[in-house]
Parts: C-alpha cells; sequence; structure tokens
C-alpha cells in the first residue's frame, strides 16, 4: 500500500531533513518535487494544488524558517496535512438508535462488494455486533452462492432472494427478517456493473428507499486510480454515499484514490481492504495513514491484527516454553511461524514497524519460505519435531524427500533451530539477572 508514492515521498522529504537550514527557495523547490511525486501518483490535480497551497503557507512561516530542525518541523506539516486530505478523525459507521442498522453496499462488478460485506461482517461480529447479510444482486446467481458461502465462514444469518428476481422485494424481507431474528446489524450487497448506467442508479435508489439505509458505503477499487473518484462521484451525486470502503489496497496501487477521493467527492475513507482474507478490513484512520505514506509504521495497526488473529492461549504457552523452563521444539517454533502467518503477509507485518522497512527491503522476505519451513517440519515425525537431535542423515534424506526440499535446506532449518534456541537460554540467563 503507497509504496511507490512513499519511497518517493520519503526520498524528497528525507534531503530537506538533511539540511541544517532551510530557506525560502529550497522548500519552494522541495514543493515542486512533492508536486510531481504526487502527480505521477494520480492523485487528483486540483486536489494536488490544494494540500500544496495549504503546506506552503505553513511552511514558509517565520516559525519553521527560524526551528532549530526545519527540515523535520516540515515533514510534520506534510503529515498533518495528508491526515487532514484523508480525513478529518476517524469516521465511524452510524448505528441506529432503533436496530437494526441497516448499511447498503453499493460499487461497481468486480470492485470487491460481496467480499466486503463479509468483511464487515465479520468485523462487527468481532466487535460484538450481530450482523446479517443480504445478498440482492440476483443477476449474477455467482453472487448470490460467493456471500451464501462466505456468510457460512463468518457464522452469520443470510437472507438471499431469487435468481433474476426483484431486488428491492428481497431487501424488504431481509429487513423483515433481521427485525425478527433480532440482528442489530444488516448489510446489504447490492448488483454491480462493469459502469455506471441509469437502470442501475433507478435500482439502487429504490433499494435504498425501501430500507432507509443509516450508511451507504461505495466500494472503490483501489487499482483504478482517478476513475474510482469519478464513479465515487457519480454514485454520491444519484445515492448520497455516506462513506468509502478502499479495496485492493495490497496491490500494487499508487495511492492517488485513497488522497483524492476524499477531497473531491467529500465522503470520509471508512474502511480499506488490504488482502484477500476475511479480517483484512481495516478502519481508515487518517493520522495512521499519513504515517504509513511517510514510512513512520503503524504500530497500533500491527497490534490490531495481532489481537484479532493470534490465539491468546496458544501464545501464552509459546511464551512459557520461550522464557521459562520448559523445552522449546520444532513444534512450537511452527505453531509461532502460523501465529505470525495469521496476522498477514511478512511483507506488510514489516512496513507497520517504524524504521524496520528500509532496514529489512520487502524484497529479501520470501514468503515462499515460510512454507519450505513448515513442509519439512511436517515431514518429521513427532520425535523427530521434539528431538531434532535424532535427525542423523538417512532421517533428514527421507524428510527431504517428504517435503520436496534438498538435504542442505533441511540442515540449514535445523541448524538456524539450533541458534534461536541458544539466543532463548541466553536471554532467559538475562531475565534472571534483572532486578525485579
Amino acid at each position: 500500500m503507497f509504496d511507490e508514492l512513499s519511497e518517493k515521498l520519503d526520498s524528497v522529504l528525507g534531503r530537506l531533513r538533511q539540511r541544517g537550514v532551510l530557506n525560502e527557495s529550497m522548500i519552494r523547490e522541495g514543493l515542486r518535487e512533492i508536486r510531481r511525486v504526487l502527480l505521477e501518483a494520480d492523485v487528483n490535480y486540483r486536489v494536488t494544488r490544494e494540500f500544496l497551497e495549504r503546506v506552503q503557507e505553513k511552511a514558509l512561516g517565520e516559525q519553521v524558517l527560524k526551528a532549530v530542525s526545519p527540515g523535520q518541523q516540515l515533514v510534520k506539516i506534510v503529515h498533518d496535512e495528508l491526515a487532514s486530505l484523508l480525513g478529518e478523525g476517524r469516521a465511524t459507521l452510524d448505528f441506529a438508535s432503533s436496530p437494526p442498522t441497516v448499511i447498503l453496499v453499493v460499487g461497481l462488478q468486480g470492485s470487491g462488494k460481496t467480499t466486503t460485506a463479509a468483511k464487515l461482517a465479520r468485523r462487527l461480529l468481532r466487535e460484538g455486533r450481530e450482523p446479517m447479510l443480504a445478498a440482492c444482486d440476483l443477476v449474477r446467481p455467482a453472487a448470490i452462492e460467493q456471500l451464501s458461502t462466505l456468510a457460512e465462514r463468518v457464522g452469520v444469518p443470510i437472507h438471499a432472494g431469487e435468481p433474476n428476481g426483484d431486488p428491492v422485494a428481497a431487501a424488504r424481507e431481509a429487513l423483515a427478517k433481521a427485525r425478527e431474528l433480532k440482528r442489530s446489524v444488516l448489510i446489504v450487497d447490492t448488483a454491480g456493473r462493469l459502469q455506471i448506467d441509469e437502470p442501475l442508479m433507478q435500482e439502487l435508489g429504490e433499494i435504498r428507499d425501501a430500507v432507509s439505509p443509516h450508511e451507504i458505503l461505495f466500494v472503490a477499487d483501489a487499482m483504478t486510480g482517478q476513475e474510482a473518484v469519478r464513479i465515487a462521484e457519480g454514485f454520491n451525486d444519484a445515492l448520497g454515499v455516506t462513506g468509502v470502503v478502499l479495496t485492493k489496497m495490497d496491490g500494487d496501487a499508487r495511492g492517488g484514490a485513497a488522497l483524492s477521493i476524499r477531497g473531491v467527492v467529500g465522503r470520509p475513507i471508512k474502511f480499506i481492504g488490504v488482502g484477500e482474507g476475511l479480517d483484512a478490513l481495516d478502519a481508515a484512520d487518517p493520522e495512521r495513514l499519513a504515517g504509513r505514506i511517510l514510512q513512520k509504521g503503524d504500530i497500533v495497526g500491527l497490534v490490531e491484527r495481532a489481537e484479532r488473529a493470534v490465539d491468546q492461549e496458544a501464545s501464552a504457552t509459546l511464551e512459557k516454553k520461550m522464557m521459562g523452563k520448559g523445552k522449546f521444539t520444532l513444534e512450537d517454533f511452527l505453531l509461532a511461524m502460523r501465529q505470525v502467518q495469521k496476522m498477514g503477509p511478512i511483507e506488510q507485518l514489516v512496513k507497520l514497524i517504524p524504521g524496520l522497512g528500509k532496514k529489512l527491503p520487502v524484497g529479501n522476505v520470501d514468503p515462499k519460505r515460510m512454507k519450505h519451513i513448515e513442509a519439512m517440519i511436517l515431514s518429521m515425525t513427532p520425535e523427530e519435531r521434539a528431538r531434532p537431535e535424532i535427525l542423523n542423515r538417512s532421517r533428514k534424506i527421507r524428510v527431504a524427500k517428504g517435503s520436496g526440499r534438498s538435504v542442505a535446506e533441511v540442515n540449514r532449518l535445523l541448524k538456524q533451530f539450533k541458534e534461536m534456541n541458544k539466543m532463548m537460554k541466553q536471554m532467559r540467563g538475562m531475565r534472571g539477572l534483572m532486578p525485579r
């Protein structure tokens, strides 16, 4: 997310940070470079111009020019204005005082609308609410089947209309069923098209009037750049959307849509899709997003991922073994590795840790290596996992064949595991010396 934009902005701001003194011409030159970077990232021209005008007004102030560290002051101004560009404070969902809260999910076909509806249900369920899904995209039978499958995976009820049936009637029936089941939130998935057309907008307008939604969330594919902004304007003009969900932010999107959509449409970004998993829907916090763009990391985001992905009981057991007297085995190592994998791709996690993204380039993190390690450990017997020292040459050959790896890779894994165990013993020793 924002990779190209982050690297280029960091390069420009890095040069300014290194200067002990900044004068007006240096700042203007730096802002010209930032303008080029934003336009290359597909940020809307008007949004870019207004953003730079605000930055320039503050950057040329006496407080910055005479500051002890003018470069750092300028970076802070850029950070604050980026956060302002993305939204004023964290936008939340508007819940009804008398349930159910109705959330209408709209967007073009292929934007990730149906998956987003299921992800939102999963998120609300995790927050202690009782969501229900409604499949009202009745033109595509595959959409009904997809949402029904996802509802089963999430563990929430669903009302699905009949293929080629009346989507307005299906939405009304879903609302009645949500009231009957005493569900607190009804999430309505609607039909999409490849492009905006009058029949689609009329259908969505009728559904809106039938169920009186408290939220109308427009789902935009971040990969489409400025096209997403234009489409968002169309949906907003026709329906009056209350918020935006940006999907596919884990792809190679340049970030222009994220930075432009609020400035042009005037609607907050409420959620961002950061992966294919049902847990991969993050709340859009402007301060934290601005921090990610400027490569400051996002520790809060990392903690949130850990909280929702990691098995707390298994983590407690692992911690006791790693820091206590219990023996840490290859079985435990595999469990720890799986816990980390649940949090998302390693390359994403690295970027959430301030400063680590630069020291550990994403190219050095090979997700396939994790799969290879898993295959080798699973090819061992339970006894070998508990006592890797018994792995002689013939056993290693068997493990290598069973996992499709080489004996050299098996040896490398065992060596790394041995070094890890040695390091943990040292940590235990240091812990014993620490004052209590």
